[in-house]
């Protein structure tokens, strides 16, 4: 299969590199021509996926529609909130009928769209040719080919089992699920709770705490995602706890170490100059914040992550805050 990967950072070249591994021809789309020719010469991508080396069924292009010529499946990774600039520009390009992969994780600010809303409005395509992967997705440990499992989510059984043979590897096991809601909702929202986590490790708490927030928080998702009509079994799954989890306690995680410097202290750019990768959960939890609040759920972890990200609070104050909250049944009838 001739396949195409609009974006040659750390997950697009390491999905690229399971598409090559599994014997699928594989154009990565990089921004700058350094990546590029660095791919197509080295065959590594060091300044995103240092240390591995790439199969020599890659190959890289900064031209779009060059990468977009006869590919027969076509992946998005780029950063969700640039993903309507993005997706204009290349829509053109993109071959009639070609099934569309979403790797990425977030609510488009603004109309608190789900990524394969935006893609399906901006594509005008038919929402059964998107197909969502999701679930623990560490780029540096798949690149590594350490066992993992994932999610493939799609309304169109034969294409979401299409990516899921494509994607097949010794390393690399996928999943179907009909739930893209779910999927998406749990990939999203897990980014802000990471957020949170590495807040709680900055300040110097402890397993107690962190626990606490990782099953409240996954309270919360579960949440907003029953509103939406998603499959409350989907978030005790790999897109849901599994990604949590993952994505959490592992410093390989963007948004676990830019939490942990908001917890040392930092400010929001502070962190981000040094981390210098995108934390998607500092954009989307104004998101889904709002998402939250137009359909009337209750998310005060989200809440109080938004506080700290966008209205200067100390992670102090919001972890008082939320324990100061009005005591509730677990589980609500």
């Amino acid at each position: 299969m001739r396949t195409a990967v609009l974006s040659a950072g750390s997950w697009g070249t390491t999905f690229a590199k399971v598409l090559a591994d599994n014997g699928h021809r594989t154009t990565l789309h990089a921004r700058r021509e350094q990546i590029a020719r660095e791919i197509n010469e080295e065959h590594t991508n060091s300044e995103y996926v240092p240390g591995t080396t790439l199969p020599a069924l890659i190959t890289a292009t900064t031209d779009h529609a060059e990468a977009l010529d006869g590919a027969e499946l076509v992946v998005l990774s780029v950063p969700s909130q640039s993903l309507r600039e993005n997706l204009t520009r290349w829509r053109a390009a993109l071959p009639p009928g070609v099934t569309l992969v979403s790797l990425m994780k977030g609510i488009e600010l603004g109309t608190t769209l789900r990524m394969s809303e935006v893609i399906a409005e901006v594509a005008g395509v038919d929402p059964g040719q998107i197909v969502v992967v999701s679930g623990p997705n560490l780029a540096p440990e798949i690149a590594n080919r350490q066992p993992t499992a994932t999610v493939v989510a799609g309304i169109d059984t034969a294409r979401t089992a299409a990516v899921q043979d494509a994607i097949s590897t010794d390393y690399f096991r996928p999943y179907t699920n009909t739930d893209v809601v779910g999927c998406e909702l749990g990939g999203a929202v897990k980014n802000v709770i990471a957020l949170a986590y590495g807040m709680l490790t900055g300040m110097g708490l402890g397993d107690n705490t962190k626990a606490t927030l990782i099953t409240r928080g996954l309270a919360e998702t579960t949440r907003l995602g029953a509103k939406l009509g998603a499959d409350p079994l989907t978030f005790s799954g790999l897109a849901g706890l599994g990604d949590l989890v993952a994505t959490c306690v592992s410093p390989l995680s963007r948004n676990h170490t830019f939490g942990v410097r908001l917890g040392r202290g930092e400010t929001v750019a502070e962190a981000q100059a040094a981390t210098k990768q995108t934390a998607e959960g500092v954009k989307s939890c104004r998101s889904v914040r709002d998402l939250a609040h137009a359909l009337g759920v209750e998310m005060p972890i989200t809440e109080q992550v938004e506080r700290v990200c966008h209205e200067g609070l100390d992670p102090r104050k919001g972890v008082a805050a939320l324990m100061a909250r009005e005591t509730k049944p677990e589980m609500p009838k």
